[in-house]
């Protein structure tokens, strides 16, 4: 036990990476379902700036699925191949990569998600939110965050798991 807890330090002290488990259940699982009321036109849905979005509550992870922002969609092996439309922000796959059309806020990805965020909500979970861009800490409304094509967004709530600085994003 002694050893395992060295190794795990020693990762994080050294690559700055803690491994977090996903959240059990269905509350870290939200689903693609996308809001209603979001325009959907029909546009490649491989163009598109990018973000990458990880969100965690009680220190475990919550999954960004595929699918946001599509109506449509059709999947393979978990990743989303085609869709009939797309909004202003979408996911093709489970990693946290976002596109979306510019100008965008974080708040107009969650919209689109259907999901709640605040500075008190986060999806399903309740409580103070904490914003990280690129590593950096961010104060007030999660909602305003305005997107830029690469950054690295963190949200936590009840815990902390240290925010990633960068993402390297596929190419």
């Amino acid at each position: 036990m002694k050893l395992a807890a060295c190794c795990a330090a020693t990762v994080a002290a050294v690559g700055g990476l803690v491994p977090t488990p996903i959240g059990a259940g269905p509350r870290y699982r939200p689903p693609a379902h996308s809001g209603s009321g979001f325009a959907c036109a029909q546009a490649p849905l491989r163009v598109g700036a990018r973000v990458h979005l990880e969100l965690f509550a009680h220190e475990r992870v919550v999954i960004v699925p595929a699918g946001i922002g599509l109506r449509g969609a059709r999947s393979r092996l978990g990743r989303v191949v085609t869709a009939a439309c797309r909004g202003r922000a979408w996911t093709l796959d489970p990693s946290g990569v976002v596109r979306y059309e510019s100008p965008a806020t974080l708040g107009a990805v969650f919209a689109v998600w259907g999901q709640p965020l605040g500075p008190t909500r986060l999806a399903s979970f309740r409580g103070p939110v904490s914003a990280w861009v690129n590593g950096v800490r961010q104060r007030g409304d999660p909602r305003t965050l305005l997107l830029r094509d690469r950054d690295e967004i963190v949200l936590e709530i009840r815990g902390h798991v240290p925010p990633h600085a960068s993402f390297r994003f596929p190419p």
